[in-house]
């Protein structure tokens, strides 16, 4: 399969996701949880940061997510650890997995086998296997899912996220010739650019998700900042080398209102260095169905630079590079 395959895949990724889901034996715990880590890494770890975005703002307890070999302090055995690795092999996960062990944490993985799959049979962990055998940033639609599933089997979510996943499905594959309309029109404006990626505060997840679907799928360097923050930094920084620059605004209805009014003065600011701005609105009524039609918009995005950049999107041969060279360590 080539990567498009993989994004045209995506809502039957969604909803292969909710049957596996409804299908696992989680089992229940006696702790109580006062607080949540996510593990991960890339295409697995990405979703971990778009779920913290999404739920923070009503889960039970702190949510937090961790992108390296350590883990934070505050880890002990009143949290959740939810180690999310899709080839269950990722170092760095696997290591901040065994700190959270000796912490005596409460475990529940994600994965699709490898050594993570075995520790989670081996300490009879709460475990929700997913297909094998793609590439990982391939299957998001798949971890990202199941997370929720994780979460509200936890008690740290309530269920409406299952009506809300619903929606998003109908939502994309209704409007899946749009979207790839205008994926298309944006890839052109981006070709032989540098993309910078704004987004209001609470959408930080999916400009990282666009920005790590360009780097890998489009093999270009881009860049993300978040609204407010980036009014007190970055705004200044639009003085000099801005040649070959696209703007993206990644907008939302929800997006708070002085959020919205600084967006628009941002582009008024902007537009005096560059005329290539954009902006796509998302489509849906909460925020599971806005962050999934950003992401699929961006997913495609990335296939057409790709073509346009005459490069295999799929290959990821510096990133295995990397990895057999940390292996001789």
């Amino acid at each position: 399969m080539k990567m498009d395959d993989y994004i045209n895949d995506f809502t039957t990724h969604l909803k292969g996701a909710i049957d596996i889901a409804n299908n696992s034996n989680l089992k229940p715990t006696s702790k109580e949880i006062n607080n949540v880590l996510i593990c991960g890494l890339g295409g697995s770890g990405i979703g971990g940061t778009i779920v913290n975005d999404i739920v923070s703002p009503k889960a039970t307890v702190p949510i937090a997510a961790t992108k390296d070999y350590s883990v934070p302090n505050f880890v002990n055995e009143n949290t959740l650890v939810i180690a999310n690795s899709y080839s269950g092999n990722t170092e760095e996960t696997l290591s901040a997995l065994e700190k959270c062990q000796d912490r005596g944490s409460e475990i529940a993985v994600i994965t699709s086998g490898g050594k993570l799959k075995d520790v989670a049979e081996e300490n009879n962990y709460n475990k929700i296997i997913i297909p094998a055998g793609k590439p990982p940033r391939a299957m998001f639609g798949y971890a990202f899912t199941e997370l929720f599933f994780i979460l509200n089997h936890y008690k740290i979510i309530d269920l409406s996220f299952k009506t809300e996943f619903k929606n998003a499905i109908v939502l994309l594959d209704s409007e899946k010739a749009d979207i790839q309309k205008q994926a298309m029109e944006l890839a052109k404006r981006l070709y032989k650019q540098t993309p910078v990626i704004y987004v209001a505060n609470g959408f930080e997840g999916v400009a990282v998700r666009f920005r790590q679907q360009i780097n890998e799928n489009s093999k270009m360097l881009c860049w993300h900042h978040v609204i407010p923050e980036m009014n007190h930094n970055e705004l200044l920084g639009w003085r000099t080398n801005v040649e070959n620059l696209g703007v993206v605004y990644f907008r939302n209805k929800c997006d708070y209102q002085k959020n919205q009014i600084r967006i628009d003065i941002n582009k008024k600011v902007i537009s005096k260095f560059t005329k290539n701005i954009t902006e796509i609105w998302s489509k849906g009524d909460s925020i599971i169905e806005n962050s999934l039609y950003h992401i699929n918009l961006g997913d495609w995005v990335s296939w057409y630079l790709s073509e346009m950049n005459n490069v295999d999107a799929i290959e990821i041969s510096v990133i295995d590079f990397l990895k057999k060279e940390l292996a001789k360590v």
